[in-house]
């Protein structure tokens, strides 16, 4: 759940585990920022797919549009404020709970404290690495210019 996200967004990682070809992609239209800190991000595609939240009593299923990227994240996907408009439901953070209505009642997704405390470590742990790998690379970029410099 991401209530800041003005987007759905996919990793090409997940599609593969889902088990979804890329044939059935179709072209994205613009770049984004503010999934991939301080880049640009180019998105690989978009695709449309199903969704359901509930229990086969009482469930909702929609079609939303994701745009898939093709870097890995901490997450399967991000579902953003496109997702909460269509299905009409309100993320409750300090809970972590998402409400929306059913056909036969309000229909709750929620998640524990312990599994989102391990979703927070692995994100930070996923966020540190690519700062290392930034890093190395910027430091690799200024060795090989010296290189050059000197020959």
């Amino acid at each position: 759940m991401n209530g800041g996200s003005s987007l759905n967004i996919m990793y090409a990682h997940t599609l593969e585990l889902m088990g979804i070809g890329l044939d059935k992609l179709c072209p994205s239209k613009s770049p984004f920022h503010g999934v991939a800190s301080r880049k640009r991000v180019q998105p690989l595609s978009q695709i449309d797919l199903p969704i359901c939240f509930g229990t086969a009593a009482n469930f909702r299923q929609e079609v939303l549009t994701f745009e898939v990227v093709g870097f890995r994240g901490a997450y399967h996907a991000i579902l953003g404020q496109p997702c909460y408009a269509k299905f009409m439901a309100i993320p409750n953070y300090t809970y972590l709970k998402l409400k929306m209505p059913g056909p036969k009642g309000i229909i709750t997704v929620g998640s524990s404290f312990e599994h989102a405390y391990e979703c927070d470590i692995e994100c930070v742990e996923h966020a540190e690495a690519l700062v290392v790998d930034e890093a190395l690379v910027a430091q690799l970029e200024n060795m090989a210019n010296e290189a050059m410099d000197s020959a």
